[in-house]
């Protein structure tokens, strides 16, 4: 049944993305060339919308069981709304914090967080008050975190479903048929994108795919890591291995710079790989494995004594 729902997820995001191309073209949703970006022509983004609609096409289908559900679609569709918004007419980036922090408000007070670390040598740490705010920001953190690597056709798309592919393991291995279920509905439905979003793309997934990506696959860390010992709680970190060393630099340079946080700049991992000589396929293709690298190392490491 998960399986025939990854089928159903691809070919509905294959049905959907030309119909939102249209609608992005139409609204105005595109993304203009200038000297940091790497496209040379006007293209329709908000390629996400077609994400999330096959993900509830997915969720209708398989129908999978938790009592946190309910708080993780409304919290999806908080991150939708900012992204389609953006994709439209570019918010200001506090209104967008303010907006993945709303999101991630929701699930978490819906208890999807880590309050209790089981330490290594026995013991454990309760994490009490700040339970609440270090759940907050590992939520927001890794939604930026995607955003911040959707810089060249099918990178972010591509980095993200890998991450999802090791979680799914992970949730099979484990006897999580949720983690897995939602896993597999977001797989399905970017892959169909994906073969849209490939270079040379057709559309961008804009920030309503990248902080949807990165939002899902931020809770369903948590939920596949809830409570669980020191070292497992490195393996969400190792998962995101790129996406999150990619952004953790881009704030240093910032820092050293004085530029804002926010400030776009052209120093990003793709960007340095480009300007080395690799041509845009590869340079996505090498960081593809650099990100499965990671995923297997996850895995191994998760499944180690």
């Amino acid at each position: 049944m998960v399986y025939l729902t990854l089928l159903l997820c691809f070919i509905a995001s294959l049905a959907i993305t030309p119909l939102v191309k249209k609608l992005a073209m139409k609204i105005g949703a595109t993304d203009k060339p200038n000297q940091r970006k790497v496209h040379s022509k006007i293209m329709p983004r908000l390629g996400g919308l077609a994400i999330f609609i096959s993900f509830l096409i997915g969720l209708a289908f398989l129908r999978p069981q938790d009592e946190q559900l309910g708080a993780i679609v409304i919290g999806a569709f908080i991150i939708i709304i900012i992204g389609v918004m953006d994709d439209m007419i570019e918010l200001s980036a506090k209104v967008k914090f303010l907006g993945q922090i709303a999101a991630a408000l929701i699930v978490v007070l819906n208890g999807v967080q880590v309050d209790y670390i089981n330490l290594p040598f026995g013991g454990g740490l309760e994490l009490g008050i700040l339970s609440i705010p270090l759940t907050i920001l590992w939520i927001v953190g890794v939604t930026n975190a995607i955003n911040l690597i959707d810089g060249l056709d099918g990178l972010a798309a591509g980095v993200s479903t890998i991450a999802l592919v090791t979680i799914s393991a992970m949730a099979f291995v484990k006897g999580d048929i949720f983690v897995l279920s939602i896993a597999i509905i977001l797989i399905g439905s970017t892959l169909g994108f994906l073969k849209y979003n490939f270079h040379p793309a057709k559309i961008f997934m804009g920030d309503t795919g990248a902080l949807f990506l990165g939002f899902m696959i931020a809770v369903l860390s948590l939920l596949g890591f809830k409570n669980v010992t020191m070292l497992s709680l490195i393996v969400p970190v190792i998962i995101l291995g790129v996406p999150i060393s990619d952004t953790f630099f881009a704030i240093i340079r910032r820092i050293v710079n004085k530029k804002p946080l926010s400030a776009p700049d052209k120093s990003h991992l793709h960007h340095c790989m480009l300007r080395l000589g690799y041509s845009h396929r590869q340079t996505v293709l090498i960081i593809y494995a650099m990100a499965a690298s990671f995923g297997l190392a996850a895995f191994i490491f998760s499944m180690s004594t």
